[in-house]
């Protein structure tokens, strides 16, 4: 019939019209995909290392992560990429920087990354800190090895004042306590003796051993012992303890924390050493404000010397015993880590416990 007729008519015009489509879709996704892949093989490859959006504080210094260029044809081009931008550390904000590299058949590729310069905490300089002594003093004991507590270069009532210790309580317990300011040490051998013996040390640490170490702060954190703060650059303090370097001083405490919790997880312990042992009166009354307290050392010798022998090691530490002992160790000599077994072993035969500087009051 007509209508039969029509309806196939439609039918072969609509097959016609699907088969049109069909091959149009296969030779624009031919032609779309050789176009794509020209296009990789004339523009180079430009990745960036580390976080497209990184945070640090005023004053402190922008370590750039670095990048990598690759190119089909001049395959390794890193040394071409240009760097444009400007941050300004001492000036909150967010600052934008453009890395751009450009292959020998001139296509470039470009990408961004964003610094955020964020203020530290809202400590402003108070003005009481310009009435108080910032004489610079080296921290020293008279180091006595008659089993006596010694005299300090400043009275423990008056550090009290600023929340400062330099011994314990008058009773049989040793305080130890590491200082850590590079990262080529026996600090991990370290721990193994103190978690051996079951016992609890402390750790005064700086931001890039902490930045560094991520598997080992975890183990400190979990087994029990203590981590304070040592500053960021391990630099004299009372230097920057004046209005013209406020920030500077906030940075090298709080960036030590940040780096802490973004390892970590966790807040760092409000306890604090000076590096260098360098100190005002001054200092100790910011780093107060900052909520921290401060803790010498009554008994300390040449342990960071890396021809000192176990002997050795040991007979200055027993030498240098009394109650309420903080003892300054540093990890940096083969010989001193050798010793720490024995002693701790000898000091609890003769009644000694050991604790953390941080419990303390």
């Amino acid at each position: 019939s007509d209508n039969i007729k029509i309806a196939k008519k439609y039918i072969i015009l609509f097959c016609i019209i699907f088969f049109i489509l069909l091959c149009s879709f296969f030779i624009f996704y031919f032609i779309n995909k050789n176009t794509n892949k020209e296009k990789e093989d004339n523009y180079p490859k430009l990745k960036l290392i580390g976080n497209i959006i990184i945070n640090i504080n005023t004053g402190e210094n922008y370590i750039e992560p670095g990048y990598t260029a690759y190119d089909e044809k001049d395959k390794d081009i890193t040394n071409r990429v240009k760097i444009n931008g400007i941050i300004d550390i001492n000036t909150p904000g967010t600052y934008e920087i453009i890395y751009k590299v450009t292959n020998s058949k001139g296509n470039s590729i470009e990408l961004k990354r964003f610094i955020n310069v964020k203020l530290t905490r809202n400590l402003k300089y108070k003005e009481k800190y310009d009435q108080i002594d910032n004489t610079i003093h080296g921290w020293g004991t008279n180091n006595k090895k008659d089993g006596n507590r010694p005299n300090t270069d400043i009275s423990n009532k008056e550090l009290k004042k600023y929340n400062a210790y330099s011994m314990g309580p008058d009773k049989k317990v040793i305080y130890l306590t590491f200082d850590e300011g590079g990262i080529s040490s026996y600090l991990p051998q370290i721990v193994d003796i103190l978690d051996k013996n079951n016992v609890k040390g402390t750790f005064f640490l700086c931001k890039n051993y902490i930045k560094t170490n991520k598997e080992l702060m975890l183990r400190l954190i979990n087994n029990g012992h203590s981590i304070g703060n040592h500053t960021a650059n391990h630099m004299s303090m009372p230097n920057l303890a004046n209005k013209e370097n406020f920030q500077k001083y906030l940075n090298e405490i709080i960036s030590v924390e940040e780096t802490f919790k973004e390892v970590t997880g966790r807040n760092i312990d409000k306890i604090y050493r000076e590096p260098r042992g360098e100190y005002s009166l001054r200092s100790l009354s910011i780093i107060k404000d900052l909520g921290y307290s401060t803790y010498f050392w009554s008994s300390a010798y040449k342990d960071w010397d890396d021809s000192l022998t176990k002997e050795e090691a040991l007979k200055s530490m027993i030498e240098r015993v009394h109650n309420g002992a903080i003892f300054l160790l540093h990890p940096t000599s083969k010989g001193n880590y050798l010793a720490l077994d024995e002693f701790i072993i000898k000091m609890k035969n003769e009644g000694y416990t050991f604790d953390l500087v941080k419990n303390i009051n």
